[in-house]
């Protein structure tokens, strides 16, 4: 799994977009201590937490399951473009077989749970999936046979509020082992002077997961 972050807001729009409440523009220092120290009084402490919209960020996801995908796509208030399997299967079609007794080749199209027999059936149903490709199937037909394990990618936009609520949900130690490893690579790509808004959401690496 790899995190990028291609964009972010500054955080003197957030607090720009708090003072008009009030027209106090002459108090701001371009998003330094006194900035700072607003938007989280008044986004987080007062729950004002519509102040936090206009904080947006765009990450590259790469390396992720299509499992990882669907739970991904369950958070609406986030925009996400993904790599297209019907177009992109041509890579795999080029493959030669794959051995099940052999995972270094196939990760480069799955993701390992790190179980032995749950990974020798992923990539059982990969050299299934290759197979029919190679044989003439249509990529729009054949992607029906994904496994769940299948790596994809992804560009995903959300603002900050929204991510507080993403990072508070799915970094818990009830959600998806590889769901909380997508919630730390998030956090630790943040700028770090954002990070301090979404301290009190992240739960620690250190604490146990339930799956």
């Amino acid at each position: 799994m790899k995190v990028s972050l291609l964009h972010y807001t500054p955080l003197h729009v957030a607090a720009h977009a708090i003072r008009t409440c009030w027209q106090s523009f002459e108090k701001g220092d371009g998003g330094g201590p006194k900035d700072r120290e607003l938007i989280d009084r008044v986004g987080n402490r007062y729950r004002h937490a519509s102040t936090l919209e206009h904080l947006v960020y765009t990450f590259y996801i790469q390396g992720i399951s299509r499992a990882l995908l669907q739970e991904l796509a369950r958070h609406r208030i986030a925009s996400l473009s993904v790599k297209s399997t019907r177009y992109t299967l041509k890579e795999l079609k080029k493959e030669p077989p794959f051995d099940p007794d052999d995972p270094q080749r196939a990760s480069r199209y799955l993701v390992f749970t790190g179980h032995p027999e749950v990974d020798r059936a992923s990539i059982e149903a990969l050299e299934r999936l290759r197979h029919l490709l190679a044989s003439g199937v249509s990529n729009d037909l054949a992607k029906y046979c994904l496994p769940e394990s299948y790596k994809s990618e992804l560009t995903w936009t959300i603002n900050a509020r929204s991510l507080q609520n993403f990072l508070s949900l799915r970094s818990a130690k009830t959600a998806l082992w590889e769901m909380r490893h997508l919630s730390w690579a998030i956090f630790e790509t943040l700028p770090a002077d954002h990070r301090y808004l979404f301290e009190p959401y992240i739960t620690p690496k250190d604490q146990p997961c339930d799956n």
